[in-house]
């Protein structure tokens, strides 16, 4: 074992740490500190029936519950564990911070320790695809590799095994990078657009915190930047080690770029080889291209091409983006609830080539939808909106000078299973209708994942 990771064990014994917001990274994290000797607490606005068998298990393990709207208050201990979406800078975080309290998270600890090799990604969009798609790459090439961060599973819990020899393929979000002080060895921002501006307020705060991942490498580090992205253009003279860049309409001199023919190739240390056509990539969308482009200029130089060809080949996707649910009187339903953006709504769009059907809105993250608009009038027949966001998704759309009435159907559905019956009954064979929302999924679900699921779910329930 990492002497690091020895040592830090060994000093939590005895210490009182509260693991507040029980989630994925969270939950394995109050065992294996109740195991290590440390007085822990869970603590969780929901109450301990709703976390059921969970809160079941913490008990048995010694863990100490807090739950309810209180749970955050007069907290007697020395280290705090924020969960992944705990925003950083809330009062009360503050309050403790200003008290003594170390208040820090999963990956930040995890990047302290961690022996293994570090790939990790943020951005706006696709940055999910792109983790996912590097660290199948880097398994294919026989590397043993853990992925987690904000997808998957926590990874401190697996940190006493992994060893020099390994990689750790880790994507991040703004809310868990906006207080680390720590970066990895590749860094990869995909791109950055106007996003979870309820709770950063501006946005140079969002843009801040995706610059924490690169701003603290050193000069042994490998930076991979969107070049076709203004924000992220503009971050270059940021870089400390090696910069590549990503492109899908400029000639790269280092990185990854795919040209107007739709051959991809690689440029590494001024030797540039081909890899594939973008034809070969199984994953639908321009935007798929952008994310293989991008995982690419990451590990290129670490994995054959064969390796990359295999994967683009043979990689079917992350559920909830683009996913194909069913195919049902000739009409295929996808389910896109990953895009809570209008961003990422707008890649969904471009991804079939025609006009298809769309069901849209949620919560509202107060977060501009004009820039959708022309997108939503080129590429939908029939609009179907739902949720707090509605209204403005209408008034963005109508709004727009490409908006004409007779080329676009706007409804409107008190909820997803109207949304769903609404869609079908305005499809006609070989349709496409997609959930896509551009807009959170707070305002009914806990997350995106409950709400692709639900969609799925009825969809499914469709009788023939």
């Amino acid at each position: 074992m990492d002497t690091r990771v020895e040592n830090f064990f060994k000093n939590i014994k005895g210490k009182r740490i509260a693991f507040c917001g029980i989630g994925v990274s969270n939950l394995p994290l109050t065992t294996m500190f109740a195991q290590k000797g440390a007085v822990v607490y869970a603590c969780d606005r929901k109450s301990a029936d709703q976390l059921g068998e969970a809160a079941e298990q913490m008990q048995k393990n010694g863990v100490i519950l807090k739950c309810g709207d209180t749970y955050l208050d007069d907290l007697d201990v020395d280290i705090i564990f924020r969960a992944p979406g705990m925003y950083y800078n809330m009062p009360k975080l503050q309050e403790y911070r200003n008290k003594g309290v170390v208040v820090t998270s999963e990956m930040e600890v995890f990047f302290d320790l961690c022996p293994a090799r570090i790939y990790a990604i943020t951005g706006s969009d696709g940055k999910t695809t792109t983790t996912t798609l590097i660290s199948e790459m880097l398994k294919k090439s026989g590397k043993k590799v853990y992925i987690g961060g904000n997808i998957g599973k926590a990874l401190l819990p697996l940190i006493e095994e992994m060893t020099c020899q390994d990689y750790a393929v880790v994507e991040l979000s703004s809310f868990q990078l906006i207080s680390m002080r720590k970066s990895p060895d590749v860094a990869l921002i995909t791109n950055v657009a106007p996003n979870h501006l309820d709770v950063h307020g501006t946005m140079e705060e969002y843009i801040e915190s995706k610059l924490n991942l690169i701003i603290h490498q050193n000069a042994f580090s490998k930076t991979v930047l969107n070049l076709d992205n203004e924000i992220t253009f503009n971050m270059a003279d940021k870089v400390r080690g090696e910069l590549c860049h990503f492109s899908r309409k400029s000639v790269v001199t280092n990185g990854a770029y795919c040209d107007e023919n739709g051959d991809i190739y690689r440029v590494f240390q001024g030797d540039k080889q081909f890899v594939m056509n973008k034809s070969q990539i199984k994953l639908p969308g321009e935007h798929n291209v952008e994310n293989y482009i991008a995982a690419v200029s990451a590990v290129g130089d670490e994995v054959s091409v064969e390796d990359i060809v295999y994967v683009a080949e043979n990689f079917g996707g992350v559920e909830h983006r683009i996913e194909l649910v069913r195919t049902l009187d000739g009409v295929s339903y996808y389910n896109d609830s990953i895009a809570t953006s209008p961003t990422r709504t707008i890649a969904g769009l471009k991804s079939f080539g025609r006009k298809i059907i769309v069901i849209a809105g949620g919560y509202d993250k107060h977060i501009p939808y004009e820039p959708l608009a022309p997108y939503v009038n080129e590429f939908v027949k029939v609009l179907i909106l739902t949720g707090a966001t509605a209204d403005k998704i209408e008034a963005a759309v109508k709004g727009d000078k490409t908006y004409c009435e007779k080329n676009i159907k706007i409804i409107r559905a008190e909820d997803l299973e109207q949304a769903v019956k609404l869609a079908r009954e305005n499809a006609v064979e070989g349709d496409v209708i997609s959930l896509s929302p551009a807009s959170a999924s707070f305002d009914k679900y806990r997350n995106f994942e409950e709400r692709g699921i639900h969609f799925k779910n009825i969809v499914n329930g469709l009788q023939e």
